[in-house]
């Protein structure tokens, strides 16, 4: 235990009053009372707007083979898909409006939860111990694993058929009316049974290890000394290896499989990026609010200042990793990249594009900007618009990367969408809550709390 400090000072437990499960309870319930709303409009006044005068391209690149009228398949398509489904790619069903939104917060909240262990992960690899003090936040958000993934099997095996191109059989039969080429030469990766024992492999393996350094953190705080630190160590560096294979598998199947015959050797770390940067602020928003409510009073102005460090650089690394994708496949100018943000900027009568330059605005510009100074990093007002800002702005960036390619002509931005966020989000919210009175706040008996009680970067 850290001397020269008194009991009180570490000694915290988070009470989750009745006043704010009530609150979380209610923001549930206007989101479930717009997707009611949503989707007895959907059902009711016709799915989405119309079909660009684009389509052929759109055909080309979702692999859904010919173009809304019926005509030849493009260029490529015609190597690539073979001859083509009949119809092309319409607008779909309302229902599968629902199964996208689903899929897209089931990928978009799992990210931000596993980002928790993988926070804590390197931190222990590093031994660092500016962390210590507030470490219980990022090891109460995987807790929220079994939730998306219960979300994402239950989406995948009711409405993986509306959302996966792949999962069509006649995709697979030479010489049928849908054979695909491409598709059937991906079949050995891209089946349902290999694909959903993937799924379940993700969220067993991140799940089992969080629990695993949850376990070893509650038994350091009862019973002192290093032993259970140095195991975190060596479990926190085996689940970094897991991690690093997993991120990228995960990304191309939750993300990249859906626009089937686009691939992208960059998308592994763009959404590793992606849910990385929306993770720590969330970290960091949920260690403002509470201190605002007299909470983690040993948490300093230089914790906050790094942690508002870790938003700002990370931040500008996931539009790196944004712009050298965009690059790598604007200079190539080969078909089967380019149609992904072709599709994205003009195709669908454009409905794409404001979400598109939305997700830069909010997820660089906004944050770069207001997250420069020095100060800012550290001033509460400031840090939570900047993770709000990012928080947004990521789950943008996940609707802009699936819903075209699973929805297309049917995306929308309406009462549905925002009904799925609010829920998801305070779901989340409750998972984290929950898990925060669990333990004392503060971790009484890490060996690196001493250092993290004066951390100082003035």
């Amino acid at each position: 235990m850290a001397s020269g400090h008194s009991i009180p000072s570490i000694e915290e437990r988070f009470e989750f009053t009745s006043g704010a499960k009530r609150s979380l309870l209610i923001g549930g319930g206007v989101g479930l009372a717009l997707v009611l709303l949503g989707a007895y409009l959907a059902a009711n006044g016709g799915g989405g707007h119309e079909v660009a005068a684009h389509g052929a391209e759109h055909a080309a690149a979702a692999g859904h083979a010919a173009a809304e009228h019926g005509a030849a398949a493009a260029a490529h398509g015609a190597d690539a898909h073979g001859a083509a489904a009949e119809g092309g790619h319409h607008a779909k069903s309302w229902t599968a409006r629902i199964w996208a939104n689903l899929w897209v917060n089931g990928v978009y909240f799992t990210g931000m939860s596993v980002i928790g262990m993988f926070f804590l992960s390197y931190n222990y690899l590093a031994q660092a111990g500016w962390s210590a003090v507030f470490k219980r936040i990022p090891e109460a958000l995987p807790a929220f694993l079994p939730f998306t993934g219960a979300v994402m099997i239950i989406t995948f095996l009711m409405g993986g058929h509306d959302l996966f191109h792949w999962t069509h059989e006649g995709l697979y039969e030479v010489g049928g009316p849908e054979y695909d080429k491409i598709i059937a030469g991906k079949h050995g990766y891209l089946n349902t049974p290999f694909f959903l024992g993937r799924l379940v492999v993700y969220f067993v393996v991140w799940y089992l290890m969080w629990k695993k350094i949850r376990t070893l953190s509650l038994q350091e705080d009862e019973i002192g000394g290093t032993e259970f630190y140095e195991k975190s160590i060596r479990l926190g560096t085996a689940f970094l290896v897991v991690f690093g294979v997993t991120s990228s598998t995960s990304a191309w199947d939750f993300v990249m499989s859906i626009d089937t015959h686009w691939f992208s050797t960059m998308f592994g770390w763009y959404t590793l990026a992606s849910w990385h940067v929306a993770g720590l602020a969330v970290i960091t928003l949920t260690i403002v609010m509470l201190r605002e409510r007299g909470y983690l009073r040993a948490v300093n102005s230089s914790h906050l200042r790094d942690l508002g460090k870790f938003v700002f650089a990370f931040s500008i690394f996931w539009t790196y990793v944004w712009f050298a994708q965009f690059l790598l496949i604007y200079y190539a100018n080969l078909p089967e990249e380019t149609i992904y943000f072709i599709e994205r900027f003009r195709g669908h009568g454009g409905f794409y594009k404001a979400p598109f330059f939305i997700t830069l605005f909010l997820n660089f510009f906004f944050p770069f900007l207001v997250l420069m100074t020095r100060d800012a990093k550290y001033t509460h007002s400031i840090l939570k618009v900047a993770c709000w800002s990012v928080i947004v702005g990521h789950w943008f960036d996940f609707y802009t990367n699936v819903m075209p390619g699973s929805v297309g002509a049917s995306g929308e931005l309406g009462a549905l969408e925002w009904g799925f966020f609010l829920i998801f989000l305070c779901a989340f919210a409750y998972s984290i809550a929950n898990q925060l009175t669990k333990a004392n706040l503060i971790p009484r008996n890490h060996p690196m709390l001493e250092e993290s009680l004066h951390h100082d970067i003035a």
